[in-house]
């Protein structure tokens, strides 16, 4: 079993494509472990504050084949691909680390690069994963968070009620 790590966001009905997401992944994955959900303002571009949260589980798929279920569970949420990089979003699901590879391609990178530039990747990943060690920087992601500028960009815990089935 390999330890998965997925960044969640939406800003268009961010709480109804959360909360569909969270079923079609359980339905897939199984049990997950799950952040804290975080409002905060887009970065890049104008629009309505995004909910971001981090979902951890254990999977025996392989690295493609856990990409495309979640491209599957995006493109079921209505994500539109293509144009520009900073719009909102039915769904973002983006695939952090997969155990301790490092692997990159156009396809899929990872560690993903936005764990250390955003705190809505960053946070909610130390929140559930503090003590796990970053592959490529050898930091714990606790201690990555209580290093990052967190005056950048404001975070704000939000309940969004989901209850696993």
């Amino acid at each position: 079993m390999t330890e998965v790590y997925v960044g969640a966001g939406s800003n268009v009905e961010p709480e109804r494509h959360l909360r569909d997401a969270l079923a079609a992944m359980a339905e897939v994955f199984g049990v997950m472990r799950l952040s804290p959900v975080y409002r905060n303002s887009p970065v890049g571009f104008d629009g309505g504050d995004f909910l971001n949260m981090v979902i951890g589980f254990d999977t025996d798929l392989d690295i493609k084949a856990v990409a495309a279920e979640l491209e599957r569970i995006e493109n079921a949420a209505g994500r539109v691909r293509g144009g520009e990089k900073f719009v909102p979003r039915t769904l973002d699901l983006d695939l952090l680390l997969y155990g301790d590879l490092i692997h990159g391609t156009d396809e899929i990178q990872v560690p993903r690069d936005e764990i250390t530039q955003y705190a809505f990747v960053l946070r909610p990943l130390a929140d559930i994963a503090g003590d796990r060690v970053h592959p490529a920087t050898g930091q714990t992601f606790a201690g990555m968070w209580s290093d990052f500028d967190q005056s950048s960009h404001r975070l704000r815990t939000v309940d969004l009620m989901w209850v696993s089935q």
